[in-house]
């Protein structure tokens, strides 16, 4: 390709399937040899008095570098402002600018209704789709500039079924440009004017950083689309007549292992907990009993919750089983019609346990034709459920407590004992961890669910303000709060005998633990200067208690005001202290797969794309494994090319969805009442970077929690519930957070400079 003046010309007489407004454009030397030539040629051939002026250098719209951005492009330039709106171009090529670099002139495009970029593959994997980012305003360069995060179509290249008219229209122009450049990969500029013309503003090379080999793309949508067919039919043992896959509900995979994990980390995560452990959890705390049922979907690679049976597993088990029917399909209607709802579907759509205002959130069920007998036998039965999980001395998540103390015994019986040998130490690892750790944590993460929706609806009924919400949290004494305070107070070996298991990305083995690469995490000389986190206060007032506890009375839940928030802070903290605890056996197993790697001549970038599983089942026979091992691994690196091709929604509520889709606008949770404004980081191999800035962090993954020992300002993650370790975290801390933005925001404020969050008002700004 040649300049973005020359292409456009060229294309102007060619091209069928848009317009391309009148343009006159001239090099650097030629303004500077004779400006009011150049002057003449507009007023001559452009029929406006309002202009663009748009830069046009020959480094732009190359195939090895696109230089996007770089240069100064001016809107509403009048016919007396245009010497310097041209100077201004000029001027922003630099000191030494090519003279064959151009200035463009076109007409201001007016009347716009819809504009925006269309690109031809994806631009991160060169994947066959076609992604179209654009904004139905009048700003054309609001996409471009970032200052609107827009709207983004994702349509696949085998997708024949294309409905929206607009949209069709805009592939038929990418296609004709494909053939007109011979090129397959474009960058489209285009806009829509009120009277539904179509106009192409500019056409540049896409560079893809790592294009891979392109797959038989139909092919493999049919075949996820048939899995989401079989997965939507009636199920005689599930309630509910269809499901929902979603990446964010229930067990989040998006936040826990990412949206595209390697086969280890997928593989251990469905070992683990969603295989059958999160299911024993429910059964064992009153719900629904789905022990058959796997929770995650695997969609090529990409990991999905079954919305379906997630719901399900909310249900008590004492509910009629009409009116359960009734009540899951009214979930998965309340999801479809709030698709942004989809990372609090436990606080915003299901009802999984009793509540101070209970009553009144269940009479929205009324708008969906439940009756008063309905509805008070989903209240009575969510609050037998609930007082059989919270009581005082028989409530199940002691047991819990219990339990993942003798994990803590059972992990080093195990890890110590020297005559067995790796696969035998995984093996009972992980047996041990499901039976003594996940499963606990699972049911302690229920009760710590509980316990943050009872706060809230003290909060709901205006018993408690948000700001004691936040100091009640505050006041809690959770691992993380106690790894702060241990920095301070431990030297680095004894600080690193305790935490240095963790790592973020719990479930990768190749993300390194904190005593593997600790300078990459800390640093030492500063941390002993901090100044400690003060802890607020938590008190109830006399006339606080007495209206909790004539609730309590009202409603029947068996507990008084002490004994409710001592449960409400054991189940918070005892959540946090359980995974804190299994995470350790997780990571050692990664660890010892890593020296099972090293015995067998498997990289341990190899051993990322093994499944458990295909080791597991080699503990009870005396076949070597190793080759068949190796020969899998090389199996799954090919199948993970094809993960890395396949782009789906965040909720895949139709069939069709697994081809075309419009990303879902997402609601952030904003943690604390603070607002605050700072510079962005998001590139953490540089702590020092990390000092009052805002940073940035893919998932709420409690592998993160170094970054508490760097004085950030507040921190922005793409994914991550409300209740997330890393929201809890920031409550405690008092750190204003935004959790849980969606790919499409975080990546609009992640290219900031500098940006505002108010999170009282609960809005996040780019300044610039």
């Amino acid at each position: 390709m040649t300049s973005k003046s020359q292409v456009l010309n060229s294309l102007k007489s060619k091209i069928k399937k848009a317009r391309i407004l009148d343009l006159v454009f001239f090099t650097v030397e030629d303004w500077y040899k004779n400006k009011q030539d150049c002057l003449d040629r507009i007023h001559n051939q452009l029929n406006t008095t309002n202009y663009i002026v748009r830069s046009s250098s020959r480094s732009e719209d190359q195939e090895q570098s696109s230089n996007s951005g770089k240069y100064e492009s001016l809107l509403n330039v009048s016919r007396d402002n245009l010497p310097d709106a041209i100077n201004q171009v000029v001027a922003s090529y630099g000191e030494y600018a090519d003279p064959q670099d151009e200035i463009l002139i076109q007409p201001m495009l007016e009347d716009v209704v819809m504009s925006g970029v269309l690109f031809t593959r994806d631009p991160n994997t060169g994947a066959p789709y076609f992604i179209i980012n654009y904004e139905l305003e009048g700003d054309t360069t609001a996409v471009t500039s970032g200052a609107s995060a827009g709207h983004t179509y994702v349509i696949a290249r085998s997708c024949n079924a294309l409905q929206d008219k607009r949209m069709l229209r805009l592939l038929d122009l990418a296609i004709e440009l494909e053939a007109l450049l011979g090129q397959p990969n474009l960058d489209i500029e285009f806009a829509y004017d009120n009277k539904k013309q179509l106009f192409l503003l500019q056409a540049r090379p896409l560079i893809i950083k790592s294009l891979h080999k392109e797959l038989e793309q139909h092919a493999l949508l049919s075949k996820i689309k048939k899995k989401f067919l079989s997965l939507n039919a009636k199920h005689p043992y599930l309630y509910g007549s269809r499901t929902i896959l979603g990446i964010m509900p229930d067990w989040n995979p998006a936040e826990i292992i990412g949206i595209r994990p390697k086969p280890l980390a997928l593989s251990l995560y469905k070992e683990l907990i969603t295989d059958s452990i999160w299911a024993y959890q429910r059964d064992n705390y009153g719900y629904k009993n789905l022990r058959s049922f796997p929770l995650l979907i695997d969609l090529m690679g990409l990991p999905y919750i079954d919305v379906r049976v997630s719901f399900n597993s909310f249900i008590p088990k004492d509910l009629e089983a009409g009116l359960a029917d009734k009540l899951v399909n009214y979930y998965l209607d309340r999801l479809e019609e709030e698709p942004f709802l989809h990372d609090k579907v436990e606080f915003d759509i299901v009802f999984s346990c009793h509540t101070f205002d209970l009553h009144k959130r269940a009479e929205k069920l009324k708008a969906y034709h439940f009756n008063d007998d309905e509805i008070g036998a989903i209240v009575t039965s969510l609050k037998n459920l609930t007082n059989n999980i919270i009581h005082r001395d028989q409530g199940l998540w002691i047991k819990d407590i219990e339990k993942i103390e003798e994990l803590k015994i059972r992990h080093e019986r195990i890890c110590n004992n020297d005559t067995f040998d790796e696969l035998t130490k995984i093996y009972w690892l992980i047996e041990e961890c499901k039976r003594y750790g996940t499963l606990p944590f699972a049911g302690l993460a229920r009760a710590g669910f509980i316990a943050v929706q009872l706060l809230n609806s003290m909060v709901a009924e205006g018993i408690l303000s948000a700001d004691e919400r936040f100091c009640f949290l505050n006041s809690l004494d959770s691992v993380s709060t106690q790894m702060t305070r241990d920095m301070q107070q431990l030297d680095k070996q004894h600080f690193l005998q305790k935490y240095g298991h963790l790592r973020p990305g719990t479930y990768d083995i190749l993300s390194p633990r904190y005593d593997e690469e600790p300078n990459l995490y800390f640093d030492w000389n500063k941390i002993k200067r901090m100044t400690s986190h003060q802890k607020d206060d938590f008190k109830l007032s006399l006339s606080q208690m007495r209206q909790i506890e004539t609730l309590l009375d009202e409603q029947g839940i068996e507990h008084d005001v002490v004994g409710l928030f001592n449960f409400m802070k054991l189940a918070i903290e005892g959540r946090e202290y359980a995974k804190f605890v299994f995470t350790k056996t997780l990571s050692d197993i990664l660890s010892i797969l890593k020296q099972f790697g090293l015995k067998n001549n498997i990289d341990v970038d190899e051993i990322a794309y093994m499944d458990i599983k295909d080791l597991l089942k080699h503990f009870s026979t005396s076949w070597d494994c190793i080759e068949e091992l190796k020969r899998n691994i090389q199996v799954n690196i090919e199948k993970y090319k094809i993960t890395n091709q396949i782009i789906l929604p965040p909720l895949i509520v139709k069939p069709e969805d697994t081809e075309q889709f419009t990303l879902p606008e997402s609601r952030p949770n904003f943690v604390t009442r603070k607002s605050l404004t700072a510079h962005v980081v998001s590139d953490l191999s540089d702590p020092e970077k990390m000092n009052g800035a805002i940073i940035f962090i893919p998932s709420a993954d409690p592998g993160f929690d170094w970054v508490f020992t760097h004085q950030i300002a507040g921190f922005i993650t793409a994914y991550g519930g409300v209740n997330s370790h890393m929201a809890i975290r920031a409550g405690e801390l008092g750190l204003p957070a935004v959790i849980g933005t969606g790919d499409k925001l975080y990546n609009q404020l992640k290219s900031a400079s500098r940006i505002h969050i108010d999170c009282g008002n609960q809005l996040v700004e780019v300044l610039h």
